[in-house]
């Protein structure tokens, strides 16, 4: 079989990688990371109006496994990135 019909395969799942997805970008722990739909993710959560941290925080993880693989060790990581992107996207204070 030749490469070109094999696909592209993630790196960590081994799963193949659809083409037609919006991937966006997180530093977890240092490393930067493709969440898939992230875009969507933080405009779902948005819509939400959700006033406390915790329960930005909590939405946002929730939502990116759905769509994500997130070891459930770096859950923590995963929330604190995702909600630094979120307050730098729609600007909230800290």
């Amino acid at each position: 079989m030749s490469d070109d019909k094999d696909g592209v395969y993630c790196k960590v799942c081994g799963g193949i990688i659809p083409q037609d997805t919006k991937i966006g970008s997180i530093e977890v722990n240092g490393k930067p990371t493709g969440i898939n739909q992230l875009d969507f993710i933080l405009d779902e959560v948005a819509s939400l109006h959700l006033q406390s941290n915790s329960d930005i925080r909590n939405e946002l993880v929730k939502r990116a496994k759905v769509l994500n693989y997130i070891p459930t060790k770096m859950s923590d990581l995963y929330a604190d990135a995702l909600l630094h992107v979120y307050k730098e996207r729609f600007k909230q204070k800290e």
